[in-house]
């Protein structure tokens, strides 16, 4: 009974969202890196069912159970799902890892076909894409992704009183949450990288036939390696033939894809502000979780203002924004966070209170013209307050508070 060992925090913020789809028609799919807690919601999910629609008929096929090996074909899930079907109620079908089912995209669109089910699926990343979803299923689907645990969770699930400490500690832990089982780093890190080595060579390897494995290792430990970079396939390709991998900027660019289409990367384009366009190369790639980069690379020469980057970054995704980095004339700005008509200009720093460092990074932002919000995130350790129109803030103190 191991997983009674640990601590279940009710994600409030994705089980709303899986509860405000109740009574919608599409077929929702949970996504998100691995070990992120997909199959942990959907159980939260079903017990907010229980106690919402007492009568519902709730049939729940968990594929990591052995109690379903029998149902690994598409003719052999519908029949069980059928028997359990129940007239004048609200049937609700939750399938977990439903990848494991053959041919389960031909079961799923019967269900919907027939508007007798409230259809809500997980699976392993590579085998539920979004840009695969509408390939597979004939209805409408809906994607809820599922990210690690931010600073704000890591901070009720420990139930910490320092923010400061908490956040220290979430620099080096991350937001794995099953890696709050082990109690020294270097377990929590093994654990990481089984994580991850099982994300890489079984999901990508097996969706995408990968037969180049050292190379696809070599990718992925030089974007670990260089996140908030900007990389481009071609500078890529030149750097990893120059170190005996000959290799095109074809093959680079589809290692890259696999990699962020599994959640193990994003991917984060590069927006002119002036000119109000995208810009077609130089990108940048940011971790699901932070803690990744020293499971594969280890805790020695930490730059900080990069780890922070991309918690930054994470944070913005979790809170539903489009990501970009903004470029105006030779200076840049970390992030362009937008939503439907918000949008704000952020840059991220480590520490901020040396008159040059507070110049270099408020002086991209005040080249800015338009009236949208400028910020600055930084390791402050004081309350937020405004800098020739900035929002200066500090990083554990912004992670915290609700937007």
């Amino acid at each position: 009974m191991y997983n009674n060992l640990m601590k279940v925090l009710e994600r409030q913020d994705f089980l709303q969202k899986l509860i405000n789809t109740i009574y919608t028609p599409d077929i929702k799919v949970i996504t998100g890196i691995r070990r992120s807690g997909k199959s942990k919601l959907l159980e939260m999910f079903i017990e907010n069912l229980k106690n919402q629609i007492p009568d519902a008929n709730i049939i729940h096929i968990n594929y990591n159970l052995f109690q379903f090996s029998t149902l690994k074909n598409a003719a052999a899930l519908n029949e069980y799902v059928e028997n359990l079907y129940a007239p004048n109620k609200e049937n609700f079908l939750l399938v977990d890892e439903v990848q494991l089912c053959k041919d389960f995209e031909h079961a799923v669109n019967s269900f919907h076909a027939s508007e007798k089910y409230h259809i809500y699926l997980t699976g392993s990343n590579a085998f539920l894409l979004s840009n695969d979803l509408a390939t597979l299923f004939t209805g409408r689907t809906f994607s809820i992704e599922v990210f690690p645990f931010s600073f704000k969770e890591f901070v009720a699930y420990f139930d910490c009183k320092d923010l400061q400490q908490a956040f220290d500690r979430f620099v080096m832990e991350g937001g794995m949450s099953g890696s709050y089982l082990y109690d020294s780093l270097d377990d929590k890190y093994n654990y990481l990288n089984e994580v991850f080595e099982t994300l890489i060579v079984r999901d990508i390897q097996q969706k995408y036939k990968i037969k180049n494995l050292p190379l696809l290792d070599m990718l992925n430990d030089f974007l670990v390696d260089n996140i908030s970079s900007e990389i481009s396939a071609r500078s890529l390709a030149k750097t990893l033939t120059s170190k005996g991998s000959k290799v095109d900027d074809k093959t680079v660019s589809s290692y890259v894809k696999y990699l962020c289409a599994s959640f193990a990367f994003y991917k984060i384009r590069r927006y002119d502000i002036k000119g109000k366009k995208y810009l077609a190369s130089q990108d940048k790639y940011y971790l699901a979780d932070h803690s990744f980069k020293y499971a594969k690379l280890g805790t020695k020469n930490l730059d900080y203002g990069r780890i922070y980057e991309n918690i930054v970054c994470i944070e913005l995704l979790r809170r539903g924004y489009e990501v970009y980095t903004g470029v105006l004339y030779q200076k840049e700005i970390d992030f362009v966070a937008v939503k439907r008509n918000e949008k704000i200009y952020i840059q991220v720093s480590d520490d901020i209170s040396p008159a040059d460092t507070m110049g270099r990074e408020s002086s991209p932002l005040l080249s800015i013209k338009d009236a949208y919000p400028k910020m600055i995130i930084a390791r402050t350790k004081h309350p937020a307050y405004q800098y020739e129109g900035i929002a200066v803030w500090d990083i554990a103190e912004w992670l915290i508070c609700s937007t």
